[in-house]
């Protein structure tokens, strides 16, 4: 059953209780990548596997994400500014023991390339917090293979 979270803004990403950060220098310039995050939605399903529709809602302020396992996600974006960040929280979702969510994209020159930098911050139940340990090594192996598929897919 789908739930309103509670609306957090930009700021709760450095202040969450539940904060999971990933980093990866790929080749593909942060130009490139600000547009396959902010502008290409639906092309996400094609990147990230665990990621298998994503497209763009209310007139392109927000998101529709549903992911493997049947989680779905409602989202509204925080930030979009070029080339450099990107960032989102989930407004409604089916998945348990959430409060709030955001997550942040931020790309750093690299050279020719980027350094992407993920924040996925939460907030919620005890059942959550205890659920974050096993959670981070899937969530880096994801994050990992997904940038992978990016890079690949941008031309890398």
């Amino acid at each position: 059953m789908a739930r309103r979270l509670r609306p957090v803004g930009l700021d709760f990403v450095a202040s969450a209780p539940v904060r999971l950060v990933h980093a990866r220098e790929i080749t593909a310039a942060p130009e490139a990548v600000f547009r396959a995050l902010a502008e290409d939605v639906p092309g996400w399903a094609e990147w990230f596997p665990q990621v298998v529709l994503a497209r763009p809602a209310d007139g392109g302020a927000g998101r529709e994400v549903r992911l493997k396992g049947g989680i779905r996600c409602r989202e509204t974006i925080l930030a979009a500014r070029e080339p450099e960040l990107y960032a989102y929280r989930v407004d409604v979702t089916n998945a348990p023991g959430v409060r709030a969510i955001a997550e942040e994209w931020r790309l750093v020159p690299a050279g020719t390339g980027t350094r992407v930098r993920w924040t996925f911050a939460a907030e919620g139940s005890v059942a959550l917090r205890l659920a974050v340990r096993p959670f981070r090594a899937a969530q880096a192996r994801a994050f990992r293979d997904a940038v992978t598929a990016l890079d690949r897919r941008l031309g890398g």
